[in-house]
């Protein structure tokens, strides 16, 4: 069996979750001192002098900073932060369009705070207008989406149980709520 399918999550050295890398990379990380094995997974790897069980989970020996991950600016994620539902009538549909709040060509910027989903109907009544300007209000204001540890770790959780303990908060309403 080929060792590279397998995920591992990464730990920094206060147990907070840091990200997801290859058995193979983890390995690395074990053999030269930089990381430890907190837990094992059930799969096994013969080399012609040892048998290593390979890890599930390991922790940086040191603390590594990084910055607070975000969201990437998509069409899709402004679909999902908006709920699927135009901002303007609220009527829910999967054929939705981007819109700028302040229209591009008078100076509205493409940022979280500026752009929302509209259905057609009301997307091309707003037009290149403001929504003051074209009578319309707004059913809650844009924001970027606050990102939760789960949305990098999260695709994981289902089949990687050994990793729900270190994923603080996690439990399994969460994952049914998402399913």
């Amino acid at each position: 069996m080929g060792i590279d399918g397998i995920a591992v999550l990464v730990l920094n050295q206060n147990y907070e979750p840091l990200n997801v890398c290859s058995v193979r990379r983890a390995i690395v990380l074990v053999l030269r001192g930089k990381a430890e094995i907190i837990e094992s997974a059930r799969t096994v790897l013969h080399t012609a002098r040892a048998t290593l069980a390979l890890p599930s989970v390991i922790r940086l020996v040191h603390m590594v900073r990084r910055p607070r991950p975000k969201v990437r600016l998509t069409r899709r994620e402004i679909f999902q932060r908006d709920g699927w539902q135009c901002v303007y009538c609220g009527r829910q549909t999967r054929d939705l369009t981007l819109d700028h709040v302040i229209p591009r060509h008078r100076g509205g910027p493409h940022t979280w705070e500026n752009l929302v989903a509209a259905c057609r109907a009301c997307n091309h009544r707003k037009a290149g207008r403001t929504p003051q300007e074209a009578r319309m209000t707004l059913l809650r204001e844009p924001t970027a989406p606050r990102v939760s540890i789960y949305h990098t770790f999260f695709p994981y959780l289902e089949s990687e149980e050994a990793w729900r303990k270190f994923v603080p908060g996690w439990n399994d309403s969460i994952l049914a709520a998402a399913g």
